[in-house]
């Protein structure tokens, strides 16, 4: 399961990759926003994020302006990882090394041919392990001692 929303500035974007998601076969659950009338990212982002963090295996994507907002606002959320990607070397990277459940995209500084092959690589690239696990474990063990 792909959990996926925006605010107002992420409309566009966000249908050209849920497109995309359902092309590559993944299941989408659209959590809005469905219009261009301002609202407060936050909603969106912790929506998203709470919903990944209920399942292990989900994944989620966050738009808006420049994905700062929603990248913040995910990762206030237990047990999320989400990474601000402007390249398809960072939306690989960020699932190999880090493990990231979530990816934040900005739709004014994230051209859409760009977005959709870093929704492609974040989807497509599997966590390498190895020396990554005992850093994402580190990661972990800081959420745990502190909170979120």
């Amino acid at each position: 399961m792909v959990y996926i929303a925006c605010d107002h500035g992420g409309i566009e974007l966000k249908a050209a990759v849920i497109a995309k998601l359902k092309a590559m076969g993944e299941t989408v659950k659209d959590l809005g926003t469905d219009s261009a009338a301002s609202v407060d990212y936050p909603d969106y982002g912790y929506a998203v994020a709470e919903s990944v963090a209920k399942e292990e295996a989900a994944r989620g994507i966050v738009i808006c302006k420049t994905g700062v907002g929603m990248s913040i606002c995910a990762n206030k959320v237990h047990g999320i990882r989400c990474a601000l990607c402007t390249s398809v070397d960072m939306g690989r990277l960020c699932r190999e090394h880090n493990n990231a459940n979530m990816l934040a995209l900005g739709a004014s500084n994230t051209d859409v041919n760009t977005a959709l092959e870093i929704v492609e690589a974040f989807m497509t690239t599997e966590f390498a392990g190895g020396r990554h696990s005992n850093r994402v474990d580190k990661i972990m063990a800081h959420e745990e001692k502190y909170g979120k």
